[in-house]
């Protein structure tokens, strides 16, 4: 379907029943809904802006609320962050080696990407990073701007901001493993940080995998920079890389329903 301007638009409403135009807005980017058509006249603001609007269009692209007894109260925001939801960070389960990612700590004999020895909850996650017997930590800074989560959105909306991480340590060696996720303003000043205490592995364990998560909300406003940072170390100083495993990290903008 070739896009109308808005004069031409103005020109049709008068003779195109609303139930007609409703289902052409139905099949429209949703993005030129909101931007254009909803400037043709009152009547068609009031379709744009209708919770009824939003929840069919869920309906027909099938993007539903993890619970179904909980409905979102915008849905016009809960479509479109679940549209744009995506993994933040780059290069998250060590299929590019470390590329993308900012080496804070380089300890013992530094960072390294090997094969998962034990399998991975999710059988497609194969690889993972792995720590030495000197503190290994390294990080990745999100610019939200450049994700297309600008300063307006981030401050009215403060939606959801999910955190999750997976770590496991190797069954003869113990080990530690730590992360601070902090949320900036725009000189990268913490507003609001995640750093729970350090894990620490004894020897001869049974190399599980376990999950950190997290989720910011009620921030406030002035969040435009995430800052994710992860790691550990051996704690029995033995050469090479025994310490803890780190792989399919992940941070995402979601809506406020998912709990």
């Amino acid at each position: 379907m070739g896009y109308l301007s808005l004069k031409q638009w103005s020109g049709l409403q008068a003779d195109v029943p609303l139930a007609v135009v409703e289902e052409i807005l139905l099949n429209l980017p949703a993005h030129q809904v909101v931007r254009v058509c909803r400037l043709v006249c009152q009547e068609w603001k009031e379709l744009v802006d209708s919770a009824a609007h939003w929840r069919e269009r869920c309906r027909r692209e099938r993007i539903q609320p993890c619970d179904a007894s909980r409905t979102p109260e915008d849905w016009r925001l809960f479509y479109f962050l679940t549209k744009s939801r995506r993994n933040l960070l780059k290069n998250p389960r060590a299929e590019d080696k470390l590329k993308g990612w900012n080496i804070v700590e380089n300890g013992g004999d530094c960072w390294a990407a090997e094969e998962n020895r034990k399998p991975f909850p999710d059988e497609t996650v194969t690889k993972c990073f792995v720590t030495s017997f000197g503190l290994c930590l390294k990080q990745q800074l999100i610019d939200l701007k450049k994700e297309g989560y600008n300063a307006a959105f981030m401050d009215q909306m403060q939606p959801h901001i999910r955190i999750t991480d997976w770590y496991a340590p190797r069954f003869d060696c113990g080990c530690q493993y730590e992360i601070s996720v902090e949320l900036l303003d725009r000189k990268k000043k913490p507003i609001c940080t995640f750093q729970p205490d350090k894990v620490f592995f004894e020897q001869w364990n049974d190399e599980p995998w376990f999950e950190m998560k997290h989720v910011f909300k009620d921030y406030g406003p002035g969040v435009r920079f995430i800052r994710f940072t992860h790691g550990g170390v051996d704690t029995q100083f033995w050469a090479g890389w025994y310490g803890i495993r780190v792989t399919n990290s992940s941070v995402e903008i979601c809506p406020a329903e998912e709990r």
